[in-house]
């Protein structure tokens, strides 16, 4: 079972204490793959009774993902690891998985599972289905290409699941990702348009994205500088439709699979990420530390150690993918990462951009990454 966390608490680090000392043990999951794998089964046969709707299916790869992802972080070589390679490849690829519609922040398990089965299957069919994936989770930095693909997977589930409320808004919510993605209006023109449909599930908006979304078809309605005609008007039969609504609306939390056996939420304050063996408390300071060195100009010097703290994040993101402070860090390592211009560095700053504007793309932190980008 899931061990409790320890509680995060601040402390005072003198300038002088910025000593690394490399850990052989690498971050422990506190999760036990066997009870993952057990929840997997569950949500099978729970689904399995159920009829299989998108929601079931939706609910049983977030389960896939879990116990890979623990295995692949605890017993690599167990021969139940090559199986969850292989379920996560069929699965997602049956459930069209993006990076862009997902919630479960599992872009590197699918990405190793993808490779592992590219390497081992035998079967062309599942070889072809696993680079698919493959050139899916590998567009984090393409975005134009991830809003296309996103945008094709979401139509081919409502295809699969007609009339179905999460797949309908699936549609939605990969248009309007697109669209804060690229800044590109037409994805945003697409969103309206799809919203405005007779029968859409307006009612069911999620609070990820939905505040935003009704912002924006707010301001659509008052004829708002860069909305077009269309706009407008979808806008328009988009706020009839919330006001018609039977029942006030209710911007709903999406819950995408109970976390009772999930990846722990908060990690540890002793725990330790990356080659170096930083804490999330040794990840801040090492970050201040480097951010006062560039102030006095040591410029690419520095590039080095930051991608080391890069790696200690993107460790951490592995295994503690929902802790509150990770959009936090991916983006004060990225600011610090922009200071330095080394291809190493700019490399570094690539990856985890891509992480933090396509898997927390709703965090504050995003969005200042994405309207930097845009204004840029």
């Amino acid at each position: 079972m899931i061990q409790a966390c320890c509680k995060r608490l601040p402390v005072l680090i003198a300038a002088a204490a910025f000593v690394l000392i490399p850990l052989h043990a690498r971050a422990a999951l506190q999760a036990d793959p066997a009870v993952l794998y057990a929840k997997m089964k569950s949500a099978y046969d729970k689904a399995a009774a159920n009829g299989w709707d998108f929601r079931d299916q939706e609910v049983y790869l977030s389960t896939i993902f879990n116990a890979g992802r623990a295995y692949a972080l605890q017993r690599p070589n167990d021969p139940a690891y090559g199986e969850l390679a292989t379920l996560t490849v069929q699965v997602a690829s049956g459930l069209h998985y993006n990076p862009l519609t997902n919630h479960d922040a599992a872009v590197w398990w699918v990405r190793e599972a993808s490779a592992w089965v590219t390497k081992n299957a035998s079967d062309p069919t599942l070889v072809a289905q696993a680079q698919a994936l493959l050139e899916r989770v590998n567009s984090e930095n393409a975005p134009e290409t991830l809003a296309n693909d996103a945008d094709a997977d979401a139509r081919a589930n409502a295809k699969a699941y007609p009339h179905d409320v999460t797949a309908e808004l699936q549609q939605l919510e990969a248009d309007w990702r697109a669209w804060v993605l690229t800044r590109d209006p037409s994805w945003r023109s697409l969103a309206f348009e799809r919203a405005a449909q007779p029968n859409f599930p307006i009612g069911h908006l999620p609070t990820t994205y939905g505040g935003a979304f009704l912002q924006a078809v707010n301001d659509a309605a008052t004829g708002t500088a860069g909305m077009t005609a269309g706009d407008e008007h979808n806008a328009q039969t988009i706020l009839a439709d919330v006001k018609n609504l039977t029942s006030p609306l209710v911007i709903a939390t999406i819950k995408a699979v109970p976390h009772d056996a999930y990846l722990t939420t908060l990690a540890p304050a002793d725990e330790y990420f990356g080659r170096m063996g930083y804490s999330v408390l040794g990840i801040e300071n090492e970050l201040k530390h480097i951010n006062f060195m560039l102030n006095y100009h040591y410029g690419n010097r520095e590039a080095g150690q930051t991608v080391l703290v890069a790696q200690s994040i993107d460790d951490m993101h592995k295994v503690y993918p929902r802790d509150r402070d990770m959009a936090k860090l991916l983006y004060a390592c990225i600011t610090t990462l922009d200071r330095m211009t080394s291809p190493q560095a700019r490399a570094a700053a690539a990856h985890l951009r891509g992480i933090l504007t396509v898997e927390y793309q709703d965090s504050p932190q995003a969005q200042k990454v994405l309207q930097a980008t845009s204004a840029g």
